[in-house]
């Protein structure tokens, strides 16, 4: 199955997982042979923004979240798999087949990973 996604990182203080985040996200969908694209929301403000054709060309977007992000009412039509940066860092696998599962998922549906 080969996916497109879009991503989006933030944590509280905007700086180590913000990124490590992003980094992780990225090399995942590299195994997974996915197209992704990670906005980070870190300490530098808003990075690498995502645009409102990458959202529209994307299967699924991943939010991976500590905070209240920027803009976050442009994802509310996606398929959408929200959850914390720290369960996103100890536990990917999860994520990661809450992804696959969202993609026969009609728009519009969200499914938040505590």
């Amino acid at each position: 199955m080969s996916l497109k996604l879009v991503g989006v990182t933030a944590c509280i203080s905007g700086v180590a997982h913000t990124y490590m985040a992003a980094e992780r996200l990225e090399k995942l969908c590299l195994q997974e042979k996915w197209q992704v694209k990670v906005e980070t929301q870190g300490a530098l403000g808003v990075e690498n923004a995502l645009s409102e054709a990458d959202i529209a060309q994307a299967d699924i977007v991943l939010l991976i979240t500590e905070i209240q992000l920027e803009n976050s009412d442009r994802f509310t039509h996606s398929r959408c798999v929200q959850t914390g940066i720290h369960t996103f860092l100890r536990t990917p696998e999860k994520v990661m087949a809450a992804v696959k599962k969202i993609a026969a998922s009609p728009q519009g549906t969200h499914i938040v990973l505590a």
